[in-house]
């Protein structure tokens, strides 16, 4: 079986919109969420979310074909251009047809769905652009990645809600470990801090309401967590065979080397209780892996904030690691970049990948009071220089998807 190697990386998200900025946020315990600014939400219960702050997609992309993309496919865009140009692959030499593309989004091109449905309710059907139907269909942030770096192999986007890109990571794997690609651009895009979909989730009471303190309004395993908070964003890593990794040069910030997606079969929103569908991905990623549980470092956990996510996530982990968990760390970032929904597994991908590389640990911030549920180390507050050999990233999503992938040190 081939190896595939993490060789470039881009992200763009609320607490910074390139990886150096995002990962220095991570390092200091920065929050991103903040009062929504996209649109007007004191209508609304919830009236907080994690928003890409001060985003211009022209730097990669041309003004005039900006315009002709949602926000969540510009931010694909963005975050994969800044993967490929980390990765310092010269795309011109590449041979196009083994080089390809795997996105994941849960909800794609909302904002353009609801601009244009305004338009038709007030303007009639003769002022719906001509690129309504372009601009909103979800696979399009893949398409526009291939069109710009004339990525011909395989091209695909995953919708499995917030497992989105998770699944994208560890589909690209397989077809890489399979020889079907050399390269593939793999993460996940979502832009749905909007007005429908707030009401929507508004009306499922999924999302905190803790509006008058934004900051901690994300606080997973915290026994006074009350919900999620929605965030938008983009991440991207550049996945790449070994050999041709070496034979260019390449830098490798780490090796991914397993996959599990399962789903619980269970409910369209509520995970099943005591996680077995969770804690089955990740047994099935850790044996994909040729892995011990005892030989995890660290687990960044899907971690919403929300009730019930929170005590399963860790009544699976407890199932898969059995005494091994006392010793893992683990954390949720999603206190400082809040939930990016289908983006979320490629943005902790990232995170995953850094830890590994620099030897350090993320905390998981706004912890306050204790959840006896919740009662893994979850890196309290305040991260922690340490060794990291094996990391593993969790994504749990609506309809009872389940994924998981495996990063490990490279060592050739």
């Amino acid at each position: 079986m081939r190896r595939v190697v993490v060789t470039g990386m881009g992200a763009v998200t609320p607490i910074g919109n390139n990886v150096e900025s995002f990962w220095d946020g991570i390092k200091s315990g920065k929050c991103g969420i903040d009062t929504v600014t996209h649109f007007d939400a004191s209508g609304f219960k919830t009236q907080i979310a994690g928003e890409v702050k001060d985003f211009d997609p022209t730097e990669y992309i041309e003004k005039k074909e900006a315009r002709k993309m949602d926000r969540y496919t510009q931010l694909a865009v963005v975050a994969a251009s800044e993967a490929v140009a980390d990765s310092g692959i010269d795309m011109e030499k590449e041979d196009p047809w083994k080089v390809g593309v795997i996105t994941g989004s849960g909800i794609g091109g909302i904002n353009t769905l609801e601009e244009q449905h305004n338009a038709l309710l007030e303007k009639g059907p003769g002022r719906v652009s001509p690129f309504f139907i372009p601009m909103m269909i979800g696979n399009m942030g893949a398409a526009q990645i291939a069109i710009k770096f004339n990525a011909k192999g395989i091209n695909e986007n995953i919708v499995t809600a917030c497992a989105s890109s998770t699944n994208a990571i560890g589909d690209a794997l397989r077809h890489i470990q399979h020889g079907h690609n050399d390269v593939i651009i793999a993460g996940g895009a979502e832009a749905a801090v909007s007005p429908l979909s707030f009401a929507g989730f508004c009306s499922m009471k999924a999302m905190s309401t803790r509006n008058d303190d934004p900051k901690t309004a994300s606080r997973p395993f915290d026994a006074d967590r009350d919900g999620f908070v929605l965030s938008e964003g983009a991440g991207f890593v550049i996945l790449e065979e070994l050999e041709h990794a070496k034979k260019r040069g390449a830098h490798i910030y780490c090796e991914l080397v397993g996959y599990g997606a399962t789903d619980d079969a269970y409910h369209i929103t509520s995970p099943i209780p005591g996680g077995e569908g969770g804690a089955k991905a990740m047994e099935l990623a850790i044996m994909d892996a040729g892995l011990k549980p005892e030989d995890l470092t660290y687990i960044n956990t899907h971690g919403t904030s929300t009730k019930y996510n929170d005590s399963f996530e860790t009544q699976a982990i407890k199932s898969v690691l059995g005494d091994a968990a006392k010793n893992v760390a683990i954390s949720s970032t999603k206190s400082m970049t809040g939930h990016l929904l289908g983006a979320a597994g490629g943005v902790e991908a990232i995170i995953c990948a850094l830890a590994i590389k620099e030897g350090y640990i993320p905390a998981t911030i706004n912890y306050k009071t204790p959840d006896p549920d919740c009662d893994l180390d979850i890196v309290p507050n305040e991260g922690r220089k340490h060794e990291v050999k094996v990391a593993m990233s969790n994504s749990l999503g609506f309809g009872g998807h389940n994924a998981a992938i495996v990063l490990k040190k490279y060592e050739d």
